[in-house]
This record gives structure tokens, sequence and C-alpha cells, in this order.
């Protein structure tokens, strides 16, 4: 139990029905439309669509998502994903040719074709009950009467901002300058869209005029996109990968997004007593520092698009036994390899449990804030750069080629305990999120923390020659790991943000969520 002298937040708990997520009203959304007799998959994707305007940088409709999904009545997790595809006239050898080493962030290039708004048509009508234009409502309200910019969104919004061409700035930066938290945030050609969406399904998005104006702005920047590209965008059910970890079971979304990197550090910590280590001291931070660097270089060499590459040693226990051999408890390695493709920074999370325990855990993002801060003049949808997560290195599984999808960074993660899934979680932040996925799972698993207090830890994490570390571990740590050879720095931001629903062996459900967002768990 926290203590109550100190600042902190407590987990939320109700029965019918359960929210966590990055903004209280796609949180309150969600709750609203299983109010009114949605399901859980109904409230995702109400709570998902709303954060489009909530928290705009972070994600969009012409982005990408992946999704975990427990239906009602069944121990069975299942998968689908949202991510799209470069277009047909994609051409790696073009962009070395012009002397690209990583597809630029701010080209046409990097956009490859979204996939999310087909996703939420697909998944609606799978496994919703109410119905797409339902789901939608509530957003198509916010988008067109604006909601006010919360404090973390001001923060991201005014890191983030140059990103935005002309066009794009006059949708997401109309006063000129980045927003104050209080302001009044709209987008009423997006809700336009929603609204053509919610009478036609998926394909007034990717047919007539929206796509027109998405195929505008990418030919003015020089991109290959075609109406072809974009009528062929379709999703796919997909069944997850797993892994145990202290008597758990880790789903995570199979390649092409990353969920395989958060099993492969678990696995190589399993080779170390972790419960004996002081959660927030040096010794755990500096394992974890070591077996993500292993990891990541992993990921890096064996993950892509499943067509081109199987990923599947990242799921080997033996893999991963030859790589924690390989950690010095005392010492750190060189730094992990970069990427292939680009860094990325954040995202949205969305988790819903309902009054039947359907229970979805929902990720959704425009890669970059504000993607490629490309944007369409008529109904201002700002289009990601999630083929930046390709590589140009040539004869690379994740080489960019035409119809193939990138490797994913953003994952959705479910956790069953006991045998049974109870637990959709999802940690945000860019690269961090396979090594958050794990520092939650050893949260709750060597130390018997709650999902909030899990939620709550400091967090640190390896990335670009460097030791991230939140402010929140102990002074004495920061000089032990530096001792270490690591290069301790303190990050400008937090690192990410993670939101979490656990079904209790007493059937109530338990929330928490991340303070270093502006959203909260609320339940009814």
């Amino acid at each position: 139990m926290r203590d109550f002298q100190l600042p902190g937040r407590s987990p939320i708990w109700a029965e019918n029905g359960i929210c966590a997520t990055s903004h209280p009203i796609a949180a309150q959304v969600a709750i609203d439309i299983m109010k009114r007799g949605g399901n859980a998959m109904d409230a995702a994707i109400a709570g998902a669509v709303t954060l489009g305007v909530c928290e705009p940088a972070m994600c969009g409709l012409a982005g990408d998502c992946f999704v975990l999904v427990k239906p009602a009545g069944s121990d069975q997790v299942l998968g689908f994903n949202g991510s799209g595809a470069a277009p047909a006239g994609a051409d790696a050898q073009a962009l070395r040719d012009e002397g690209h080493t990583k597809i630029p962030t701010d080209s046409a290039q990097a956009v490859t074709l979204p996939g999310a708004v087909q996703a939420f048509d697909a998944m609606s009508a799978a496994w919703g009950k109410l119905g797409l234009a339902d789901s939608l409502a509530p957003a198509i309200s916010y988008f067109e009467t604006g909601v006010p910019v919360h404090s973390r969104v001001a923060f991201d919004w005014a890191q983030s901002f140059p990103t935005l061409n002309h066009t794009a700035r006059g949708h997401f930066l109309p006063w000129g300058a980045p927003p104050k938290p209080g302001t009044r945030f709209d987008l009423p050609g997006q809700a336009e869209v929603l609204r053509r969406i919610a009478r036609h399904g998926a394909s007034a998005f990717y047919e007539g005029e929206v796509a027109e104006d998405m195929l505008s702005a990418l030919h003015a920047a020089g991109g290959s996109h075609t109406a072809e590209d974009f009528a062929t965008v379709k999703g796919l059910q997909t069944t997850p990968i797993k892994g145990d970890y202290k008597g758990a079971t880790l789903f995570e979304h199979p390649p092409n997004g990353q969920g395989a990197t958060a099993i492969l550090i678990l696995n190589i910590l399993s080779h170390f007593d972790l419960a004996s280590l002081d959660p927030f001291g040096a010794d755990r931070a500096h394992l974890e520092a070591e077996a993500a660097k292993l990891a990541y270089d992993a990921r890096n060499d064996l993950i892509a698009d499943p067509a081109h590459a199987s990923g599947a040693q990242m799921l080997d226990p033996a893999f991963a036994a030859q790589l924690a051999a390989r950690i010095d408890p005392k010492r750190a390695r060189s730094a992990t390899t970069k990427p292939e493709g680009q860094p990325h920074r954040d995202t949205v999370y969305i988790t819903v449990v309902d009054k039947d325990r359907m229970a979805v855990s929902l990720i959704y993002s425009v890669f970059m804030p504000f993607g490629s801060g490309i944007g369409t003049s008529k109904f201002g949808l700002l289009l990601h750069n999630r083929g930046c997560g390709f590589t140009l290195t040539p004869d690379h599984a994740n080489t960019l080629a035409p119809g193939k999808r990138p490797m994913h960074t953003i994952i959705p993660g479910m956790l069953a305990e006991n045998g049974v899934p109870n637990m959709p979680f999802g940690v945000m932040g860019g690269q961090y999120q396979a090594a958050g996925h794990a520092r939650f799972v050893t949260n709750l698993r060597d130390y018997g923390l709650s999902p909030q207090e899990a939620i709550d830890a400091p967090r640190s994490f390896p990335e670009a020659g460097s030791l991230q570390l939140e402010r929140g571990y102990a002074a004495g740590v920061h000089a032990e790991l530096a001792a270490r050879g690591h290069a301790v720095v303190t990050p400008a931001g937090p690192i990410g943000g993670a939101q979490a629903i656990r079904i209790d062996a007493n059937g109530f459900l338990e929330a928490g969520s991340d303070p270093r967002k502006d959203g909260c768990a609320i339940g009814y």
C-alpha cells in the first residue's frame, strides 16, 4: 500500500466496466459507451478515435494500430494487425541513390498506407456489439466542438510542432504557436471524415474525396502513392505469440510488431535472481539495461514483415540463455547498436474490460510526434511516417519494399496469471515499449507490486549510447551505474507511459494509469 502522505495514485476498482488510457476525456467516452450497452471493443474504438483530437501529436486516423482481445466467456487471446504496407511505388534504391541511409522522417516516402481505420471497421464487425457508427458518435462531437488541451499534451505539442508542414500548421497550429493548457482545440474537417466513415464504413476513408485529399498531399510531397494502393488496405487477424515468466504468461502481438523483444528480455532476465535485488536499485537497472541491449540488437536483425522473417529465434529459451551468459553483473557492455530504422518517441494506448469480461488492449500511433508532419488541405488529416520503421540496408529482412509492412515499435500486451488471461496492459514510449513491458511484468512478478505501483515505479532505458534514468531513482543509483560504465543521463521528459487493468480473482476490476500522462482509469 502506498504512503498516503506522499504524492501518488490509488488503484481504481470497479465491477461493471473499466477503462485506462492517457486522457480523461477518452476514458470517459469509453465508459459512456459501455453504459449505453456497448462492449469493450465498442468502447476501446470510441476512446481510441477520441484520442486523435485529445492527443493529436501521438495518434490519428491516418495512422496504424495493433490490438489484442480476449472475447467474453473465453480464455483465448486473439490479435489484429492494423498496420499498413508500403505503396507499390516504394523504392529503397532510389532513396539510396539520393544519398540517404535512413528514410527521411518528413518525406512522403516515410508514409506507409494507414491501417487504423480499416482495423476499427473490421474489429467492430468481428467483436463489437453496437456497430461502428455508435462507437464513432462521441468522437465526432469532440472533433467538431473541440477539447481543452491538457498539460502533458501541451508539453508534447511544444516539443514537436516544428515537424508540421505549412498545410498541417493551418489545422494543428492555428494559434501560430503551441497551445497552453486549457486552450480549445478542434478538428472539424476530421469530424466530417468520421461522419462519412460512420455512414459508409472504412471505404469512405480509403476511396473518394478523403483518399483524394491524402493522395493530393502525398503527391505534392513527391509520393508515389495511388488510389489503388489505398483501396487495397486490409488488416489481418493474427495469432499472438507468448512466453512464460515466473508463473505468468505474456501474450504479445506477432511480428511485424516488436512484441517478441519483450519476451526475449524476460527470458534473459529469468537467468538472474531479480527478486533478491532492490527493485529501484542499481543492480536491477544494470541487468535490465544489459538484457535490453542484447534483445534490441536481436530485434534489429530478426524482426520484420512475417512474410520476410519469422523472428522465431526471439522466442527460443536457448537463444535467451546464450545472451544471458554474455552479461557481466558488474560491468556495462558497449551500447546497443542503433535501430535500423528511425527512432520513435511516443504513442497512445487504451485498455478496456467490460461486465462480461471481454478485454481489449489497443495501441494506436502516427509513429513520431505529428508523424511525417504532412497535412491534408481539405480534411486536416495528418499522415503518419511509420515507413521510418524500415531500413534502407540492402538485403535486410526489414528493407523498404512495395507491399511490405515495416517493423513496428507499438505493441499491446496481455498477461495471464494462474493460467487465465486477466490483465490487458500497454507501455508507451517508442523504442522503450518492449523493455517497458518486461519491466512492468517483473515489477508484478518479482516484487509483488500492484498494477498502479508497477506503473508508477521509476524507469530506465539504454538508448543512443546512454542509459536514461528518470529522476525517480535515488541519487546514489546514478553514481553506481556510472561506475559500472554506463553513460547515465536524465531524460528531458518522462520515459513513456502505461495503462493496465487486472481482472481480480474476486471478480472485480483493478486498474492503474500512468501519472506521466494526463489520463486516468475510470470504472463504474
